[in-house]
């Protein structure tokens, strides 16, 4: 099953991530899955 995310962002913001996400050659879905990668961390607090 497929889901789907929205969010709503400033043009500022969105122009922003456009550019490093084709800079980068990520597809949105590879630009979330790296990002999530780069701050996931197996520090839990109790």
């Amino acid at each position: 099953m497929t889901k789907s995310i929205h969010i709503r962002i400033d043009e500022d913001q969105y122009d922003e991530l456009s550019d490093f996400k084709d800079r980068r050659g990520y597809t949105w879905k590879g630009l979330l899955l790296e990002g999530y990668r780069a701050l996931d961390t197996d520090d839990t607090t109790e």
